[in-house]
């Protein structure tokens, strides 16, 4: 051995690197076989890889442009960041966006705003804008709900997210007044910090699932009697990131409280099928739903993607003969979200928002059904004048995700999939997600929702209006093509929006169903 370190400390330090060079090479050339380029080109081959690994970084950062990058801009991304940091969230010597683009949205301004009158509401909480409808009021449910925000966080679970990012976004909608969506991974412990929530299950019945996977009454009544936290309950149909398909989740990633959640065995993969056991057809579908609503006492709603419409006319015909049918719809568009898909299903499977939404809300109206439907609407919608162009289609209610999750640290590296989330949120790394401050990073949500909030209302009262439900297709003007340069939103879609029932800001915030424990102002 003594021979050994001194025959080691005999060689010159510059000898070790060429060493090592020729270590790589020889690896390179006679035993790995999988990457032809390192065959090829021994020890300069790492380079291509090394630079393709960093490519993403490098093009987010130093080569494109403030509007170029998808699926959130550098532009976008920043007024995330400093709305959530209550940070200055303008931009100078005007916009830097092409207005002349495909789908660039005008909101209408009035010649003279919305005055607000001594003692609105507003006037001591610039950011308090409930929904202007009731979730389960036309049916009569037991324990009705009127979201006291109209921005919300959509479906994301404990399991994909980690349990600091899932608690700190609870903790944020408690002190915005928002609801928190569970997604499909059941209802945690990070759900349960003050926050509303809306109890989200998808075709794995995860937290409410039977022993043979099927779902179970039981369970559900459980869950909710001894949680009164939720709010409503949310079937999937289908996400935006991929309607249509199931999923595996690994037995691997099961860890004991993860198993605990979902009700499922630890170690063991769990399939999510493609579609429900729990019914087989649309009026298998009301009769679920109303059987929900029936034991639980509370508003019943669905969420899909959207493509086909015969099964949605099927169903808007049978909620108009027997009165029976689901409280909320959540319109998902296919530019969606945050769970892991193939590209095929990303870029291709259902409809973007706006097609997606109009034609959905189109079927419902033609039938005289809109006003007993709350209508949710997702698919980067976290923007104030893509919210208004929303709320002049029809939709009550906005949910968010990517939004919420760059608003507690997200820097869309993309790599949700990989376990490897450098911010900690998409991830189960107790190392990665050590870096998340829940209390500080719960302040961020929470102030990012409330100055959407603040200036969507501003937007709102430029246009004559007291609140964005207000809306209506005309006031929104959208680019075409070069043919048909610009229209409003009525000419574009086919349809004029009904007219929501609104009274006033006062009478909302009288609401006895009026959610959120608190609401602190800006």
């Amino acid at each position: 051995m003594v021979h050994i370190f001194q025959f080691l400390k005999s060689i010159p330090w510059w000898a070790y690197p060429i060493l090592f060079i020729i270590l790589v090479a020889l690896w390179d050339v006679f035993i790995q076989k999988k990457h032809t380029i390192k065959h090829n080109y021994p020890v300069v081959g790492h380079l291509r890889y090394w630079l393709e690994s960093i490519g993403p970084e490098m093009r987010q950062y130093f080569v494109a442009n403030n509007r170029e990058e998808l699926p959130f801009n550098r532009i976008e991304r920043g007024w995330i960041y400093a709305s959530a940091k209550k940070e200055n969230n303008y931009e100078g010597f005007g916009t830097d966006r092409d207005i002349y683009a495909h789908q660039h949205i005008f909101i209408k301004n009035a010649m003279i705003g919305y005055k607000k009158p001594v003692g609105h509401p507003n006037l001591s909480d610039p950011n308090f804008l409930p929904c202007a409808k009731v979730i389960g009021a036309y049916n009569n449910r037991k324990k009705p709900f009127r979201p006291a925000s109209i921005i919300n966080i959509s479906a994301m679970s404990f399991g994909s997210l980690s349990a600091a990012a899932v608690e700190a976004m609870n903790k944020g909608v408690e002190k915005s007044g928002a609801y928190h969506n569970t997604g499909e991974g059941g209802l945690s412990p990070y759900h349960k910090q003050g926050g509303d929530v809306i109890f989200h299950f998808g075709t794995g019945y995860f937290g409410v699932r039977s022993k043979d996977g099927n779902f179970s009454m039981e369970k559900m009544k459980e869950l909710t009697v001894g949680n009164p936290c939720i709010k409503a309950i949310e079937i999937k149909l289908s996400q935006g990131a991929k309607p249509g398909k199931g999923g595996v989740l690994p037995g691997a990633k099961i860890t004991k409280e993860i198993a605990e959640i979902r009700g499922v065995e630890v170690g063991k993969d769990v399939l999510s099928p493609s579609t429900h056991k729990a019914f087989s057809s649309i009026e298998e579908l009301v009769d679920l739903i109303e059987a929900i609503a029936e034991e639980t006492g509370l508003p019943v709603g669905i969420k899909a993607a959207i493509g086909k419409t015969g099964q949605w006319i099927e169903l808007a015909d049978l909620m108009k003969k027997t009165g029976r049918g689901p409280d909320f719809i959540a319109v998902d568009g296919g530019e969606g979200g945050t769970g892991a898909a193939p590209p095929s299903f990303a870029d291709h499977v259902s409809l973007p928002f706006v097609y997606g939404f109009a034609s959905i809300y189109r079927i419902f109206q033609e039938r005289g059904l809109t006003e007993r439907i709350v209508f949710i609407g997702s698919g980067k919608l976290g923007f104030p004048a893509k919210a208004a162009m929303a709320f002049a289609m029809g939709v009550d209610c906005i949910n968010v995700a990517r939004e919420a999750m760059m608003s507690i640290g997200c820097i869309q590296a993309q790599v949700c999939h990989t376990n490897k989330c450098p911010a900690g949120i998409a991830t189960q790394s107790k190392w990665l997600q050590a870096g998340i401050n829940v209390p500080l990073k719960s302040d961020r949500l929470a102030q990012y929702f409330k100055t959407f909030r603040k200036e969507l209302l501003e937007i709102t009262n430029a246009s004559g209006y007291e609140h964005p439900c207000q809306f209506n297709m005309e006031d929104v003007q959208v680019n075409v093509d070069d043919d048909y340069l610009s229209s409003d939103l009525r000419r574009v879609y086919g349809y004029q929006k009904d007219q929501v029932p609104f009274e006033g800001m006062e009478s909302l915030l009288k609401c006895p169903h009026l959610g959120g424990k608190k609401i602190i102002s800006v």
